[in-house]
């Protein structure tokens, strides 16, 4: 497993070992004792996977309470990933990093608490698993607007046409207005 350094410290890209043939592939996307060699020592207690259509925006999402560090990857497809740091005694606060995870470059990227957290789909399908280091708390959870002029994120619009939203995405606040950490 290599680690990938990002713009924000705490937000890494893992880049797996890889072991293809005729058959396939095969690779390891979670070692405690491999991530922990990088310093990286997690507990998780949740595991999710979902299946989004092309254009589909999901976050930027984060829990005030009980917030939660996501181990994410893509298992089929593409998408534009995501993270804000919403620590405010942090040198980045407000900032953002991003990342093209797809099912060829087969990336793992680790989101720590205290991060909003998105991603759009750039392919006409995309299966998104993640890892988490807490349970959803649904009445804890807050969604910063994805266009947040403040954020100013580059989201590569398919067609330049507006991403599909949930309900609560559309309800998004600003970062001026959102709780932080």
């Amino acid at each position: 497993m290599k680690l990938i350094d990002t713009d924000i410290p705490e937000v890494k890209i893992l880049e797996p070992r890889v072991f293809a043939d005729s058959r396939g592939f095969f690779l390891e996307s979670w070692n405690r004792n491999t991530f922990a060699s990088l310093g990286l020592d997690l507990d998780f207690v949740q595991d999710n996977h979902s299946k989004s259509t092309q254009g589909t925006l999901r976050g930027l999402h984060y829990q005030t309470r009980n917030p939660q560090g996501k181990l994410v990857r893509v298992t089929q497809g593409e998408v534009f990933d995501v993270a804000v740091d919403l620590r405010r005694d942090s040198a980045t606060f407000g900032q953002w990093v991003s990342m093209i995870l797809n099912d060829d470059n087969k990336h793992i990227a680790w989101i720590p608490p205290g991060f909003a957290h998105a991603f759009y789909v750039t392919s006409d399908t995309a299966e998104f698993q993640y890892k988490c280091t807490d349970y959803y708390h649904p009445q804890h959870e807050c969604s910063l607007l994805w266009n947040d002029p403040q954020l100013a994120i580059p989201w590569p619009l398919v067609g330049g046409a507006q991403p599909t939203l949930s309900d609560k995405d559309k309800a998004g606040v600003l970062l001026a207005d959102a709780p932080t950490f």
